[in-house]
Order: C-alpha cells, then sequence, then structure tokens
C-alpha cells in the first residue's frame, strides 16, 4: 500500500527572530510620561461661554492632543472627518448643549460585529480650566473630546487609552479591517493603492517606528515624530511648470497635536510650490499654517515612514453606490484550555481541536489584466476585550491562522480530525504570529472549499475572537460545529468481554451522584430500581465506555486528555457542538486538563440522560434534525445537567 509521510510545517513566530517586546514596539505607539497635572472634572459652561458641541463643521483641525498618550486615537479621528457619513455615524450631529440638553451626549461604535450605543454625562477633565486631554483649535467647541470621553468608557477607563495602534480606532470607528504595509517591503503601486483607497472611502493612517522606549515622541530634523501616530487625509498628483519632472505625486498628512511639521521639500513654506499654477495649488488647499497639517512628496514619504495602515470599509459603513464596498462574513468564537485552545501547527496533538470555519470561494475575480483564475479576499483575525482587561492583567495573545485545503469526500461539516492535519500542509497562511488585536492578510486562492484554523500561538490560552472574511466577490464562511448534535452508535470500538477492574482505572467506584443518574437514565418504571433487562442494559453501556476509556488512556495514567474527550464522546455515538465540548471541559478536567474513569462515566451518563428525556422513540435516539434538540440545548438547560 501507499505509506503516508507525516507532513513537518513549522510556524514562525516573530519571536524567533527577535523578543516580542521588540516586536511589540513595532506596532505600538505608546505612551511614558505621567501626566503633567491632577485633573479635576467640570461641565462645559464652567469652562467656557457659549459652550457648542461643533462648531462650523467638525474637521482634522477640531483634534489636538493632550496629556493623555492616544495619538493613535486622535489620528484615527482625524481620519474620520474626511467622510461626514461615517463621522456623523460615529458622532450624532443633532445633540447640542442648547435645544432639549440633558447633560448627556452619545457616539456610536462598532464593537465586534455590533454597533453599540455609548452614554456620557457631559463633565470632561480639566486643570485650571483649561481641558487636559483631547481639545479643539475652538476653545468653546467639544465634540472631539466628549468623542475622547467616551471611547475611554467603552475601554473602561482613560487610562486604558494609553498606547495604542491607530487600525483600532479606525476599525471601531468604521467596522472596516485593516491592513499593514511595511515601506521597506511595500508593493511598486503603494501609491496608487493609496490613491484608490481614499477614494472609495478608505481611512490611513502611518508613523515611523522607535524601537528604543526613550525616544518615543521625539523629534527628528526634519520635523517628524518617532513613534508618534499621523493621518493620512490626501494623495494628489500636480503638474509643474518650467520643471524637468513635468508631475509630482505628493502626500498630505497631519500630526495629532495640531502642530510640528515636516519642514523638508513641499512643506509649508517651501520653494517647490512656486512651480505649482494658482489652479494647482487651490486644488490642494495649500495654506500656510502651525496647525500640524503639511504636504511632502511620495518618495520622501516612503524613505521617511515605516508603515503605513488601510483601514478599508465594509458594506454597512457607507449608503453610497458610488463608493466601493466588500463583502464580508463574521464568525464569533472563543479557544478554551483543555478542549478548543490547541496552539498553532507546532503543536500536532492539540492543533486540530482549535475552533474551525469552512470557506467556499465561489466566483473568481474579474480584472482583466489578469488570467489567473482565482479568488482575492482578506482574512481578519480580532481577539476581543484584552484592552479592556489590561488592568486585570491581561495581554494580548499572539495569534495567527492557517488555511487548509479539503475535499467534498470530507463532508461539508466535519471537524477536520487530527490525521487531516498531519498528512496535509496548509495551503496558505498568515505570514507570522505576532501579539496584536488583529492579524489581517490578503489573500488568493482557486476556487473551491477550504478550512480556516484560528489560534494562539501557544496552546491552553483562553480567550474570544471573531473571525472575518472579506471578498469582492460572493463567498461563504461557517462555522465547523463539531459536528452536529446527534446521538447514534455510529463509531463502533471492539470492547472487551471482561469486569471492570477498579485497580487498572484507579478508581474506587462511582459517586452517589452517578449512581443517582444511572438509575435515574435506566429506570424506566419510575420505580427508582433497576430490574434484570434495565440492569444489563447500563452494564452494556458502562462496559462500551469503559473500552472508549482506555482506547483513549494510552498511558495507562488511569485519566484521558481533554482535547482527546472530543473524539471520546464521538466514539460514544453523541454529535455535540463546540460549545457543549468547551462546557464539558470546564466542568469535568482537572487542574492538569485530564479527565479521570469517574468522571467521564458520569458526563456520559448526563449526555444520555440528556438526549433520552428529549426523545420519545425507543434507545438509542437519533437526531437529524438538530433544530428539533436546541432548545434543550440551550445553556441555561444545559447547565444544570452538567454542573452539581
Amino acid at each position: 500500500g501507499i505509506k503516508h509521510m507525516e507532513t513537518v510545517e513549522t510556524v514562525e513566530t516573530m519571536e524567533t527572530m527577535e523578543t516580542m517586546e521588540t516586536i511589540r514596539l513595532m506596532y505600538l505607539i505608546q505612551f511614558q510620561q505621567p501626566l503633567t497635572s491632577s485633573p479635576s472634572f467640570q461641565n462645559e459652561g464652567e469652562i467656557c461661554e457659549n459652550p457648542q458641541f461643533i462648531v462650523g463643521g467638525a474637521s482634522r483641525t477640531d483634534i489636538c492632543q493632550g496629556d493623555l498618550g492616544d495619538c493613535w486615537l486622535l489620528a484615527a479621528i482625524a481620519c474620520l472627518t474626511l467622510n461626514e457619513k461615517l463621522l456623523y455615524r460615529v458622532v450624532p450631529q443633532e445633540q447640542s448643549f442648547s435645544e432639549g440638553y440633558g447633560g448627556i451626549f452619545h457616539f456610536q461604535f462598532w464593537r465586534y460585529g455590533d454597533w453599540v450605543d455609548v452614554v456620557i454625562d457631559d463633565r470632561i477633565p480639566t486643570f485650571n480650566s483649561q481641558l487636559v486631554f483631547t481639545k479643539s483649535a475652538e476653545r468653546n467647541e467639544f465634540w472631539s473630546a466628549l468623542l475622547e470621553k467616551a471611547y475611554a468608557k467603552l475601554h473602561g477607563s482613560y487610562e486604558a487609552l494609553k498606547g495604542g495602534n491607530t487600525t483600532e480606532a479606525m476599525e471601531d470607528f468604521t467596522g472596516g479591517v485593516t491592513e499593514f504595509y511595511e515601506m521597506k517591503e511595500a508593493p511598486k503601486e503603494l501609491y496608487k493603492i493609496m490613491k484608490k483607497a481614499l477614494e472609495r472611502g478608505s481611512m490611513m493612517g502611518c508613523s515611523i517606528d522607535s524601537l528604543v522606549p526613550a525616544r518615543f515622541e521625539t523629534r527628528t530634523v526634519t520635523g517628524l515624530v518617532k513613534g508618534h501616530a499621523y493621518s493620512v487625509t490626501a494623495v494628489e498628483e500636480c503638474k509643474q511648470s518650467q520643471h524637468k519632472e513635468p508631475k509630482v505625486r505628493l502626500v498630505r498628512l497631519r500630526n495629532p497635536w495640531g502642530q510640528v511639521e515636516w519642514n523638508g521639500p513641499w512643506s509649508d513654506n517651501s520653494k517647490e510650490w512656486v512651480s505649482l499654477s494658482k489652479g494647482e495649488k487651490d486644488k490642494l488647499q495649500h495654506q500656510s499654517a502651525e496647525d500640524g497639517e503639511f504636504w511632502m512628496a511620495f518618495d520622501d514619504f516612503k524613505k521617511n515612514y515605516t508603515k503605513i495602515e488601510i483601514c478599508n470599509l465594509t458594506p454597512d459603513a457607507l449608503e453610497d453606490d458610488k463608493i466601493h464596498k466588500w463583502t464580508v462574513s463574521v464568525n464569533e468564537g472563543r479557544w478554551v484550555r483543555g478542549c478548543s485552545a490547541g496552539g498553532c501547527r507546532n503543536y500536532p496533538d492539540t492543533f486540530w481541536t482549535n475552533p474551525q470555519y469552512r470557506l467556499r470561494l465561489l466566483e473568481e475575480d474579474d480584472d482583466p489584466e489578469d488570467n489567473e483564475v482565482a479568488c482575492s479576499f482578506v482574512i481578519a483575525l480580532m481577539q476581543k476585550n484584552r484592552r479592556k482587561e489590561r488592568k486585570m492583567g491581561a495581554n494580548l495573545f499572539t495569534i495567527g491562522f492557517a488555511i487548509y485545503e479539503v475535499s467534498p469526500m470530507h463532508g461539508n461539516k466535519q471537524h477536520m480530525q487530527k490525521d487531516f492535519f498531519l498528512f496535509n500542509s496548509s495551503k496558505a497562511r498568515c505570514k507570522s504570529y505576532i501579539n496584536l488585536r488583529e492579524v489581517t492578510q490578503r489573500f488568493r486562492l482557486s476556487p473551491g472549499e477550504y478550512v480556516i484554523i484560528p489560534s494562539t500561538y501557544e496552546p491552553h490560552q483562553e480567550g474570544e475572537f471573531i473571525l472575518r472574511v472579506f471578498s469582492e466577490k460572493r463567498n461563504t464562511s461557517d462555522p465547523q460545529p463539531g459536528p452536529q448534535f446527534c446521538s447514534s452508535p455510529v463509531h463502533q470500538i471492539k470492547i472487551g468481554n471482561g469486569l471492570l477492574v477498579n485497580k487498572d482505572l484507579n478508581t474506587e467506584g462511582f459517586s452517589l451522584e452517578c449512581c443517582r443518574s444511572m438509575i435515574s437514565l435506566m429506570d424506566m418504571d419510575g420505580t427508582g430500581r433497576l430490574n434484570l433487562q434495565e440492569f444489563r442494559h447500563l452494564w452494556n453501556k458502562i462496559k462500551q465506555w469503559q473500552g472508549i476509556f482506555q482506547h483513549y488512556n494510552s498511558d495507562q495514567a488511569s485519566s484521558i486528555n481533554s482535547y482527546e474527550m472530543r473524539n471520546a464522546v464521538n466514539d460514544a455515538g453523541f454529535r455535540l457542538n463546540n460549545q457543549l465540548y468547551d462546557i464539558i471541559t470546564m466542568r469535568y478536567a482537572n487542574e492538569s486538563m485530564n479527565i479521570d474513569f469517574d468522571s467521564f462515566i458520569s458526563c456520559l451518563v448526563r449526555l444520555e440522560a440528556m438526549f433520552s428525556k428529549s426523545h420519545t422513540n425507543t434507545s438509542p435516539p437519533y437526531y437529524t434534525d438538530p433544530r428539533s434538540v436546541c432548545p434543550l440545548l440551550a445553556m441555561q438547560v444545559w447547565l444544570p445537567y452538567m454542573v452539581m
């Protein structure tokens, strides 16, 4: 026969090249200095006369950074002002300090697949009646300061906003998906990518790396600031008169400080502007002002900045049909220690237990310049609530994902088992595992069926996530349920005829509660006792389950690993979804993530009882339609069975 060779596929993490702290600093805009004052809270009427929510329309000049290290957030807010529809979804404009004023304001943010409304009061941090954090150039305008407060409430505190990534706020304002480009590895068509991105309403930010924490937010001789977030607000190409280069490509950026600008070519007062006609200057809205906004040549932009982030919009972000939209599918999931937190491909014994999502690529791209039959899509894996839980010691996990091609023979809903990943290499995967809130990457694959495996780099790390798939054409992604609800003797294992041997299984007998459950399961006539026929049926069940347990108790340790519990339950004839496997692990696994024989039998007795009580046919029950038992298997009904 054919000898199968186990595939060797090691997942690389940036941790193998440099320390994780160094890599983290490459992507993190952080804040090191303590506040210069002890703020108090005042409402706007105490700060100035005639307070206004918005003065003359919201613009990027309304955002000036204060003492809080949240330039990453303010750079995203500046980008938000470039699109009124996006802005006024986040910042409802009908609010004011006069008509119908009740001392509260509300803002809307995208939160892991849903838009949530955040309500705040009108008191903001001040020192000597001056705003401590974000402020507007207009002393009596407060929309940006109140937006910052609402965003702080979303994450639990102002403190939680110290240090971050511009992409986080961009996505929270739009529900979009962000792509990173390192300038040293940027594609040749980067200018075209940036131009098209702004045309379709995308938000864009950039920064200069500073790997030395002490040098964060330090100015260079050219006026740029290291470790600091900037907004990209325009990309234009202009004609130059009487110049050897007839056209020049320019980029407009904004420093959220509201000051400190680039002083090189094409800065506010540079000599290059004389080569442009008045019409070209008007098109660029050129003006000389110390407002934090400036132009620079695209080539200088590439030389000085180290990375750029582009947040592409999703279909629900805009209603303008002229602007390019994506189709998106959203799946929520979680990694549970001992059950579905299997780690990356470097851990083959547990990798297969991670949540799985089936991806169907149905329509190839329409690009007439490309003869390859392929589908373009973007996968975004986002871990949830880590910033909010930072005060409790939570840090970002190192996360990533892999994509495997599956054949039709595997079925539509089958949870791929360990052997599949041992003998098949991934078709594609993220560039590296990294500890960012979201890992995103663009792919092109042939039409077909694939399975996406999101995971943490290390196993046994618990957390929640959402997995989003964006595409320009019709494609689908669905969670693999692990699999459908049913109970049947599909998996037959050869069982010996020997009786239970307590010594081999390290058990002193079943607990009283387990015995009561057994009697309740098999007592068909309601007498509280088992007749000979009922006992024989129970004993056959126990012997069958003993054989399954011993099959997975390969090291004779009198227990099975919680990750193997999924297969053991399958072999017993039960098909459960991932949520129920998580509950089983939490209820029956010990601190070492092992399940002993007594707990194993108790679990199967309860499963058998659960299915029997919801089924009217003769035992064993069969469930062909999982919807018929959904009410029974709802969490609030299932928990009483599982938790004693």
